[in-house]
């Protein structure tokens, strides 16, 4: 059932404010929605404007790996300019300053051979965080009417197996008979884990969340980093048992996953995602003709001729809008223009209003 039409007005572009924010001043639309509600709307396939693919950031400090993990976003970051620590399965990560980011403690990976999990791997007890007090200090945060979806930033899979193994390892792993079972096994117990967590987000931050977004990296600059068959018989079953449970508590699921994937999109529809934004090197107008009906992407239009006059590039934006109507505008595009963004709000607006 289709929402509520807004009529479009220009005073929503030019009676617009200019705000500080963290990467400098910006201009703040007067839409007739929140954020929120387009966001939700646009899920539903009913959206208020085309939305980007910029969603509000949340990683509460109360989950161990988002200090160790150096990604804080929220209330009680950590003081140290360089903290990271240990994550919720007691591995210690080092930040690197170079890389603006941390990684495992190299040298001594916690696992050889997946099958050592079963003795070795101790699993967090999340009943013992301390989620009324996280609740409490990022309320103002998340009572802003932005769609704030909170981010797993380890990954519950390939990402976590490589967390206690070592990529090259964990890759084996994946396809080894000998650990193949194991590895099924840890997934499973990682995805219960996951969605005990959901619950607790859930029940402590409520409407404060819109969804959740997990990381989960499957590929590199050329390609995956396993084929589509080993995706689907290793690891999407798992995915789609958390965003069933995400989908159960009223919540979506959006899968953050870098690298040249266009193969593994058809696994992304099969685990039950509801947005992906791929990284410029796939193909994202060709991955929307074929699965743009199934899955919310983030598509990075044709880049505006240098020197172009404002009325090619209202031009393109309105083509890009006809041609792409259930796309978020892939913030991977780095548009700044200011012209061509404002005609994207403008026209999908007004098309979507009708």
């Amino acid at each position: 059932m289709a929402g509520k039409k807004y009529p479009y007005d220009e005073k929503e572009i030019s009676e617009a404010e200019v705000r500080q924010g963290p990467w400098g001043p910006s201009k703040i639309l007067k839409k007739p929605c929140t954020d929120k509600e387009n966001w939700e709307r646009a899920y539903q396939g009913d959206p208020v404007w085309m939305p980007d693919s910029f969603q509000g950031m949340f990683c509460p400090a109360v989950i161990p790996d988002n200090i160790a993990r150096h990604f804080v976003i929220g209330a009680n970051a950590p003081k140290d300019p360089n903290y990271a620590g240990k994550d919720m399965f007691g591995l210690d990560w080092v930040y690197v300053p170079s890389a603006g980011g941390s990684i495992v403690k190299p040298g001594n990976p916690y696992l050889a051979d997946a099958n050592e999990w079963y003795d070795k791997v101790v699993w967090p007890d999340i009943n013992t965080w301390d989620w009324a007090g996280d609740a409490e200090a990022n309320k103002a945060m998340l009572n802003n009417n932005n769609a704030n979806f909170l981010w797993f930033l380890n990954g519950c899979w390939y990402e976590r197996l490589i967390s206690m193994m070592d990529f090259a390892e964990a890759a084996v792993a994946l396809i080894d008979d000998d650990q193949k079972d194991a590895v099924k096994d840890f997934f499973q117990k990682c995805t219960d884990l996951y969605c005990d967590i959901v619950d607790k987000c859930c029940d402590y931050y409520g409407d404060g969340l819109a969804g959740f977004t997990v990381h989960d990296d499957w590929g590199a600059q050329k390609d995956c980093f396993f084929s589509p068959e080993v995706g689907e018989e290793m690891i999407v079953p798992y995915m789609k048992q958390l965003t069933d449970k995400i989908h159960s508590r009223g919540k979506y699921a959006d899968l953050h996953s870098c690298g040249m994937l266009e193969k593994q999109v058809g696994n992304f529809v099969k685990a039950g995602w509801d947005s992906w934004t791929g990284m410029p090197m796939n193909d994202s107008q060709k991955i929307y003709a074929q699965y743009g009906d199934k899955i919310m992407l983030g598509v990075i239009p044709d880049k505006v001729p240098e020197g172009a006059d404002d009325e090619t590039k209202k031009k393109m934006a309105r083509e890009f809008v006809d041609k792409f109507p259930k796309a978020m505008l892939s913030y991977y595009a780095g548009i700044t223009d200011t012209v061509y963004k404002e005609e994207v709000y403008r026209y999908s607006r007004q098309k979507f209003a009708k």
